[in-house]
């Protein structure tokens, strides 16, 4: 068994993808195509086409809420197709972000009615491919934060099992997550989990501390620039905080020169100040990563070892937002085929 092999083989969950960034170039074309959009051809190729630095991300994103998504079953394919890629590559669990606000300002289509066939999709995937798929409704963070808290508001006046809590993306500059304070603290009153997306574009840590200490997160979206406060990082490593990383992070492949990004960035020194992490694609279509790919870059590109990877094992499995029951057989479960699987690529390497 080969290093991919066994990378490929492992049984994984992801805790964040963003919905409209895990969209097939052949679905964003036909959708384009259908609503006879003001995008090319050529400019969808450009899109889905990464070079050394990533670009373009934002205009998809934007252009599939103002034009192309009007119907609960467009959402239904998104998230059927999302789940299949994502189960090809082992992922048995996945929590996927959505921004239900500009689907609603944008396209016109509110959320209960795009709720419709995401879940009806959820449970397609989990009868068919044996995934568990689930929500976390994203505030745009460039959206006023009045629409944060009507957005939440929207979650909780439709609970259901598949929609678990909030998150919050999109750009940081310029939107710091103690705009949205009010619409976090509602969201938790109602029972919601959350996390945020902080630390991301080079912001400043205070940012994590902001999410952790103001928002009261479950757990963080990226979060680098803790590292740049030692006594912090401990702090967040004492409360068992678990940060969903992403090794084709854009900012840091833009930022850093190419010799030498793996090495100066965040991700191979935050375990070294305690901290727990969870390797994810983010944007896998658009970003050209799948989760075997996310999981081989942590060991290739960053130079963790097998042991870490069992532990980014154990970290993904504690910070999913499933009950406890669940949670115990699943850590049976996967370690379990993880040391069996490890046991197999170790011998074939012996030989």
């Amino acid at each position: 068994m080969t290093l991919d092999e066994f990378l490929h083989q492992i049984p994984k969950v992801e805790l964040h993808a963003h919905l409209l960034g895990t969209v097939r170039q052949n679905t964003f074309t036909e959708l384009v195509h259908r609503a006879k959009a003001p995008i090319t051809d050529q400019e969808i190729t450009a899109f889905y086409t990464r070079g050394e630095k990533p670009v373009g991300v934002l205009r998809v994103l934007r252009a599939l809420d103002a034009w192309l998504l009007r119907t609960p079953d467009d959402f239904h394919r998104l998230v059927y197709e999302y789940l299949q890629d994502a189960a090809a590559h082992q992922v048995r669990y996945a929590e996927f972000f959505w921004n239900p606000t500009g689907t609603a300002r944008e396209g016109g289509l509110p959320y209960g009615r795009a709720l419709q066939g995401i879940r009806r999709a959820i449970a397609d995937a989990e009868r068919d491919l044996g995934i568990t798929g689930r929500l976390i409704a994203a505030i745009d963070r460039e959206a006023p934060p009045r629409d944060a808290l009507e957005m939440v508001e929207w979650v909780l006046a439709e609970r259901c099992d598949e929609a678990l809590g909030i998150g919050i993306d999109y750009r940081e500059n310029d939107f710091p997550p103690e705009l949205f304070v009010d619409a976090y603290a509602l969201a938790r009153r109602g029972g919601l989990k959350t996390t945020a997306h902080a630390g991301e574009f080079g912001m400043p840590w205070t940012n994590v501390q902001t999410a952790v200490d103001v928002l009261k997160v479950d757990r963080i979206d990226h979060g680098y620039t803790v590292i740049d406060a030692p006594d912090f990082a401990r702090r967040c490593a004492d409360l068992g905080l678990i940060f969903t990383v992403v090794p084709t992070n854009s900012y840091y492949l833009r930022t850093l020169a190419p010799e030498r990004w793996a090495l100066d960035h965040p991700i191979r020194q935050m375990p070294g100040l305690g901290l727990r992490l969870h390797p994810n694609t983010d944007d896998p279509t658009l970003h050209h990563v799948n989760p075997t790919g996310a999981w081989g870059m942590m060991v290739r590109d960053f130079g963790f070892t097998l042991d870490d990877l069992r532990g980014f094992t154990e970290n993904g499995l504690d910070a999913a937002w499933t009950d406890d029951s669940t949670r115990r057989t699943w850590r049976a479960e996967h370690l379990a085929a993880f040391d069996a699987l490890r046991a197999r690529h170790e011998a074939a390497a012996a030989t």
